[in-house]
């Protein structure tokens, strides 16, 4: 099956080689085009809002359970990517989940280092808490660095000893500031944007001389799990992340977490980005939803 991502990430890669003095402007305008892939979804109505001190956008299913609310933080590489190019995705994933979604605009690197996007993503959920929603009923989500911040806002809450979220969804994360996993070489040939440089660019970015690339928060997989909510793992079999998925539900599973990981063979970094185009996307959509009902 055509996979529109992929041509997607081509393009992207291609202008990234051949633009030695790609600027953090236009850097930020590519990829601002990762909605492309996914088609509108249908009966999905959207406003933007500052929750928290943050600004964002609400994506509100008809029939949505308001009460219920996706906190979304987007992907990429914490510098680029936003709300605009994300709230599609989650629109489609709060119209399967019958919810609402707020996709937060996180302050971004290299302006905004570490752990100012985690600072704003545990901002917005506790302005939500003083807004009447239940922490249970808050699920946080996100892609790649998105998941990654999904995934440390529940540490960072746990460590402050404020109540978590009901459940968190981890679209690709990217969790190792250190570069360590296998299928970075493994998969380097099938993922057709991921590459060692362009993430040692983004850490740079992101932790700087500043923060350790171990440090929990910004690298959960040195973070100690017990007690971490519901916690649902996806990636795509081709990308060079997908061992951050797989050592993340390990290591949740020993503590005892209740996990669900999701690989599906031949997808790329975050393939649900093709949401209402490919079946894989859409039939991993569902799953979620399931998991969510459970």
């Amino acid at each position: 099956m055509h996979d529109p991502l992929k041509d997607l990430y081509a393009d992207w890669s291609q202008i990234i080689a051949t633009t030695p003095d790609l600027t953090m402007r236009l850097f930020r305008s590519i990829f601002d085009e990762w909605h492309q892939p996914t088609r509108e979804p249908e009966d999905v109505t959207y406003a933007e809002e500052e929750i928290g001190g943050v600004p964002g956008i609400w994506c509100r299913p008809a029939g949505a359970d308001a009460s219920r609310v996706v906190l979304y933080t987007h992907g990429g590489g914490f510098a680029v990517g936003s709300a605009a190019s994300h709230r599609k995705l989650a629109g489609h994933l709060a119209k399967a989940l019958g919810v609402v979604s707020f996709v937060l605009d996180y302050r971004r690197a290299p302006e905004h280092p570490h752990p100012a996007g985690l600072d704003d993503a545990v901002s917005a959920f506790l302005a939500l808490t003083e807004r009447g929603v239940a922490p249970g009923d808050i699920t946080t989500a996100g892609d790649s660095a998105g998941g990654n911040l999904a995934v440390a806002t529940a540490l960072a809450l746990k460590e402050r000893d404020e109540p978590l979220p009901g459940g968190v969804i981890a679209f690709s994360p990217w969790l190792d500031m250190e570069n360590a996993g296998d299928t970075l070489r493994t998969n380097a040939e099938t993922d057709a944007l991921i590459t060692v440089p362009l993430l040692e660019g983004m850490i740079a970015g992101v932790l700087g001389d500043r923060t350790s690339p171990a440090a929990p928060l910004a690298n959960p997989l040195h973070a100690d799990l017990t007690g971490f909510p519901r916690l649902y793992i996806n990636a795509g079999g081709a990308e060079a992340l997908l061992d951050n998925a797989t050592r993340l539900a390990e290591r949740a599973e020993a503590a005892g977490v209740d996990v669900t990981l999701s690989v599906v063979a031949d997808q790329q970094h975050v393939f649900v980005f093709n949401a209402g185009r490919t079946t894989a996307a859409d039939e991993e959509i569902a799953r979620i939803a399931k998991w969510y009902g459970a």
